[in-house]
């Protein structure tokens, strides 16, 4: 049988509070105490929320009825995902060993691929999409939105340390995978989508 790529997790969680973050640290992969506001832990902490952001999702999702079931696997392969991004965020390049949880270019490509075939099944977009057409969808603009401040942060993190880069090219990808998502949930369930038009607003309506 084939050895799986990544190493399983060797944690032990017998209690929820240390007293060891009292003093506004916390460790590293490494065992390195920092900052709990370093550049290095906001990207953690980012994406960790980018996490609790998917779980409230997939929640949606679920009340949907079997023809979200795919999209619903999407979003939980993608949480664990996150976690192995997070285990590459939370690691200084001189820790990190052969068989780490990371997120590696196969991961892109598949969120390129999936993007790509829902693509397809959606008609062209004239405007931008205002989030809010439905539950499922809201929940999809705002992971979106996480999606794209953790990939802020991480670029920031990679201008002071050093970064994979398939740390960023993931949460990129993601992103818009998030948005096609949005759009083929709304699709499959023949709900419209709500398109952004500037004369809507106050001043659009009342003639300038």
């Amino acid at each position: 049988m084939k050895e799986p790529p990544f190493e399983p997790p060797r944690l032990g969680i017998d209690g929820v509070y240390t007293r060891r973050g009292d003093g506004g640290e916390t460790a590293l992969a490494g065992g390195q105490r920092v900052p709990k506001d370093a550049p290095r832990m906001e990207a953690c902490g980012t994406v960790d929320e980018l996490n609790a952001s998917l779980g409230a999702a997939r929640a949606a999702v679920r009340g949907m009825g079997a023809q979200m079931r795919e999209l619903d696997a999407f979003l939980l392969r993608v949480q664990h995902e996150l976690f192995n991004l997070g285990s590459m965020l939370a690691t200084l390049p001189e820790d990190v060993h052969p068989r780490q949880a990371r997120v590696t270019g196969a991961e892109v490509a598949q969120l390129e691929a999936e993007m790509d075939r829902m693509n397809g099944e959606l008609p062209p977009l004239g405007s931008f999409v205002l989030p809010g057409g439905n539950r499922l969808e809201a929940a999809l603009h705002v992971a979106r939105t996480v999606c794209r401040r953790a990939e802020r942060v991480t670029v920031a993190l990679g201008r002071m340390e050093s970064v994979p880069p398939e740390a960023v090219q993931y949460l990129n990808r993601l992103s818009d995978a998030l948005f096609v998502w949005s759009r083929w949930a709304s699709h499959l369930r023949g709900e419209p989508e709500t398109l952004w038009d500037p004369n809507q607003s106050a001043t659009g309506r009342s003639g300038g």
